[in-house]
């Protein structure tokens, strides 16, 4: 027999169908009245998704708008049943998947943290014994006892994390509802998170930012129209991610320039970023070798110019998990591109880098003067660095310590 505790949560084979009705006036029901199935459109949100989730993880759902990733989180939740598959949990679940969800407008704040918590399976001496401590988490004050339909989006969301972090819930499911409150009000949300983290409860978290997910996230599901194209490294999953908002640029610019007349469309292919490479002091390409701190480099970006137009190029160095580090393009330093059809290399050379991440990944593209994008290559290349002996961050310094004693003015 294993010795590993069962999961959380177990997801096998969870597809979930939803219909959508075109007769939705008196018009169309007359129309469609002797074929009612020509009125209707099946859509399937998610198709035979399985995966498990361990206690104690942080497991963070990504994918591009509309990939299933909200229904996913409600299925988990209980909240929308799966049209074929099964869902187990274990456990005390606390979900935040809509703003207000569960919310009464016309009772008070402090009636809607009792029912919330009934719901939450909460008795009222165990609200009682938390109440003074959600009212205080949430920043609600004195319109604790207004009528919630009063409240603005922010403290719809400062008292419903509240309510839900209070009460003590063995898996936590969030949806994206961080984003709605105030930055002092996130910190403390991803705090609460943090030491959720450290008594071992699990969660599963939904956002759209790569950064928040890198931060707080152990594994990534990505999702891609309804099906999971990844289910493992953060890392790796939001790369996944990123080369589905890559394909679907292109297929989106493809799309516009089919509905341009040929004399326009020819713009939106006007520069191709062809290659980018990264060298050292000595023209050499940078190869598996850490780079040290210090180091010279040079960024070079090799574009085809196709027809003649006003274009900007530069680079982007990301962490592997999607933080940008560092940003440059040629107008920023005042390089003038020949408009003129050929093939162009763009350089631009570091001095004295300084990086302390262990692997920066670069992307290169070309803009028009106002911004739209002519072309995309990410990840374009790598480059390793010697990692800082004694420090850690996204850079590096040549720092001495000393001790003395002090003595007071």
């Amino acid at each position: 027999m294993s010795s590993s505790p069962e999961p959380l949560v177990v997801v096998r084979g969870v597809s979930k169908r939803f219909t959508m009705h075109r007769d939705k006036s008196v018009k169309d029901r007359i129309l469609y009245f002797r074929s009612r199935k020509q009125s209707r459109d099946d859509f399937w949100a998610l198709t035979d998704v399985s995966f498990e989730v361990g206690l104690g993880e942080t497991v963070g759902l990504i994918g591009h708008n509309g990939s299933g990733k909200s229904t996913l989180l409600k299925v988990i939740g209980g909240i929308v049943d799966p049209t074929t598959g099964s869902i187990l949990r274990r456990g005390r679940v606390a979900a935040l998947l809509e703003l207000g969800a569960g919310f009464h407008p016309d009772l008070s704040g402090r009636d809607n943290v009792y029912l919330n918590a009934a719901i939450l399976g909460m008795s009222s001496d165990q609200t009682d014994a938390v109440f003074d401590d959600i009212v205080e988490f949430s920043g609600i004050g004195e319109f604790i006892d207004s009528q919630v339909k009063f409240y603005s989006s922010g403290m719809y969301v400062r008292l419903a994390f509240a309510v839900a972090v209070h009460s003590d819930p063995d898996l936590l499911l969030v949806d994206e509802v961080l984003a709605v409150g105030d930055e002092p009000f996130q910190q403390k949300c991803m705090a609460k998170i943090r030491q959720f983290q450290r008594e071992g409860r699990t969660i599963v978290l939904v956002s759209h930012s790569a950064e928040q997910v890198a931060d707080v996230c152990s594994r990534t599901i990505v999702l891609d129209g309804g099906r999971v194209v990844h289910d493992g490294g953060v890392g790796e999953g939001i790369r996944v991610l990123r080369e589905g908002y890559e394909r679907d640029r292109i297929q989106a610019q493809e799309a516009a320039a089919a509905k341009l007349r040929p004399d326009e469309a020819v713009s939106l292919d006007a520069v191709r970023i062809l290659d980018v490479t990264v060298a050292g002091a000595d023209d050499r390409p940078v190869g598996s070798v850490p780079v040290e701190r210090g180091s010279d480099l040079a960024i070079t970006i090799h574009a085809e110019v196709r027809s003649p137009i006003d274009w900007i190029v530069g680079f982007t160095l990301e962490s592997i998990t999607g933080h940008m580090v560092y940003r440059l393009n040629s107008e920023g330093l005042g390089l003038d591109l020949p408009r003129a059809p050929g093939t162009y290399s763009v350089r631009f050379d570091l001095r004295d880098t300084n990086f302390g991440r262990d692997r920066l990944i670069v992307s290169a593209g070309a803009t028009t003067l106002d911004g739209t994008t002519l072309d995309l290559l990410n990840p374009a290349a790598t480059i390793d660095f010697r990692e800082d002996p004694s420090g850690a961050g996204f850079m590096q310094f040549d720092t001495v310590g000393t001790v003395a004693p002090f003595a007071a003015p």
